[in-house]
């Protein structure tokens, strides 16, 4: 066992506090436990120089005072305001929901202070970035695509484009087993893109625009070496439609391009990809023998794309996080930054999403905006999401989760502040909507739920190649077509779920440098990207989790 696990015992005290605490910055009014801390426990040598005793326990990833806050006044960590004080906080008494929030009422029924100004500089702490040269970049085996994108998997996908199709792509894709594929060893599987929507909405209306353009996405996704289209046929996202729309069109094979390795013309004519409605196709059991057979057909041209080095500036990377407790903004996600400021010295792209999550934080990232339009950009992205919860009748300091808040997670802006440092400290080049292309080199904001799966679908379908996904709970995360890598932010949840955990950066607490994590997490990304399969991958996890954003207008 390590310290994590330990619960401090009544005896011996007192306890040196860098034994048993971390203080993450010199103004933060609270410090984490690294252990279970029993109450009565003395411990000495805070960062503002007194003593204290815990009048009650300190779970492990949480947090206690280190100073004493009056009723109303902000409390910070990370040097920034994570809430404000709900009633008197004393020295050394546990800092959570009890007596911490935003936008809530004291126990005196008194109303506290919803907002607070910050101070979005726009660009203020930009930093060039020394890019490698790209002789000298690292490299990775990768797929290269006919529009000079470079995907990590070679996926056939088989696409429905309302519910009343999943059941038929999904009986398509599972038939081709690992034994069936046996001859296609270039082929690393054939997947279902199934979802719940597609109907019951306005044609050219928003929900109608997201899930097109999310579909168009995976379809065109570097991951993608062929697809085939599957509709019911009266459905109000016609296939048709989509093609038209996207401009889509067959995926060009290796040998197709050394006979005509000029682009198309602009104007030339696309040849449409494969695709079948189930009522002209006369029903399920014979649109799956007929989509069998569509696929059975790609295999030989999808087959063709070969693994080559490639850098690793064509690695567009999301970055994701589920399941955060206390530990998340102090192990994990630094430990994503350092590697995500590494991939976009390297020439890459990283991307950053869920809106809701960067909420109370939203000013750091303003002040790395290469612009201000870019760093407004964002911050209409967060009004909108201001108004909308509001017109729902929900508050998006609803969103730390049970688990989180049970691992130490009080309030929206403590959550979004460990979560933002994934992105590093490179500057921000631009912010997208959801599933729009991605077409900056560097950092991208992306404006997705929180919702770890719709939020994961609009990177992916944005063009993002991988995924770097934490947790601190012990998320079992997964994503088809891009693999998910997880990284852990204790010992104790990567003991318990190893078998699910890439890197455990929860040795960070026990004394290892972050910046040797860094580099073993750099290491396993490029493993990965070349075809080593991430732990969700090696056990088949990943299919469910397409789930596009729906914006609630069912007719």
């Amino acid at each position: 066992m390590t310290a994590i696990d330990l619960l401090s015992p009544a005896g011996p005290n007192p306890l040196p506090f860098d034994d048993v605490a971390v203080q993450l910055h010199p103004d933060d009014d609270v410090a984490i436990a690294k252990v279970n801390l029993a109450a009565g426990t003395t411990i000495l040598g805070t960062r503002h120089g007194a003593s204290l005793r815990l009048p009650a326990l300190i779970p492990s990833g949480h947090k206690f005072a280190i100073r004493e806050v009056k009723q109303g006044r902000p409390v910070r960590r990370y040097g920034q305001v994570i809430g404000f004080a709900t009633c008197d906080i004393a020295l050394g008494d546990h800092v959570h929901v009890h007596n911490l929030a935003v936008g809530v009422e004291t126990r005196d029924r008194v109303s506290l202070q919803t907002r607070f100004d910050q101070d979005y500089a726009f660009g203020a702490d930009v930093r060039p970035v020394a890019l490698v040269p790209e002789a000298e970049r690292r490299r990775f085996m990768g797929y290269r695509r006919a529009d000079g994108r470079v995907g990590t998997r070679n996926y056939i996908a088989v696409i429905g484009t309302v519910n009343c199709s999943a059941h038929t792509v999904r009986r398509i894709a599972h038939h081709f087993t690992a034994e069936r594929l046996s001859d296609f060893p270039n082929v690393d599987g054939v997947i279902a893109i199934a979802h719940g929507f597609g109907c019951a909405t306005r044609v050219g209306g928003e929900d109608y625009i997201l899930l097109q353009r999310t579909l168009a996405g995976i379809a065109a996704h570097p991951n993608i070496g062929g697809y085939v289209l599957v509709g019911l046929g009266c459905e109000v996202n016609q296939i048709g439609a989509l093609v038209e729309n996207y401009h889509l069109a067959i995926k060009e094979a290796p040998a197709m391009r050394s006979v005509n390795p000029q682009p198309a013309m602009a104007g030339a004519p696309r040849l449409a990809p494969p695709s079948l409605t189930i009522q002209d196709t006369g029903g399920v059991r014979k649109t799956i023998e007929a989509g069998i057979a569509m696929v059975e057909a790609l295999l030989p041209v999808v087959n063709q794309y070969r693994r080559e080095p490639t850098p690793i500036s064509e690695l567009t990377v999301a970055l994701q996080c589920g399941g955060s407790d206390g530990w998340s903004g102090v192990t994990a996600n630094p430990v994503l930054g350092m590697v995500s400021d590494e991939i976009v010295r390297q020439g890459g792209s990283v991307v950053l999403a869920e809106t809701p999550e960067i909420y109370g934080a939203e000013h750091l990232l303003t002040r790395r905006a290469v612009s201000r339009e870019v760093g407004e950009k964002l911050i209409r992205k967060i009004r909108w999401w201001e108004q909308h919860a509001a017109k729902h009748g929900v508050e998006i300091d609803n969103n730390p989760s049970h688990g989180n808040k049970a691992g130490g997670l009080t309030t929206i802006y403590e959550k979004s502040l460990g979560a933002v440092a994934k992105a590093g400290t490179t500057p921000l080049v631009d912010v997208v909507d959801y599933a729009e292309p991605i077409t900056h080199q560097g950092f991208t904001f992306m404006d997705t739920p929180g919702y770890d799966p719709v939020g994961a679908t609009g990177q992916v379908a944005g063009g993002c190649n991988l995924i770097v996904f934490t947790t601190g709970r012990g998320s079992c995360f997964g994503f088809k077509p891009a693999p998910s890598i997880k990284v852990v932010s204790n010992s104790a949840t990567y003991r318990r779920m190893e078998e699910d955990m890439d890197i455990n950066a929860g040795k960070v607490l026990e004394g290892v440098p972050m910046q040797v994590v860094a580099d073993e997490l750099l290491d396993y990304v490029i493993a990965v990207a070349s075809g080593k399969p991430s732990k969700s991958e090696a056990q088949g996890i990943g299919e469910e989790e397409f789930q596009p954003w729906n914006l609630g207008g069912i007719l």
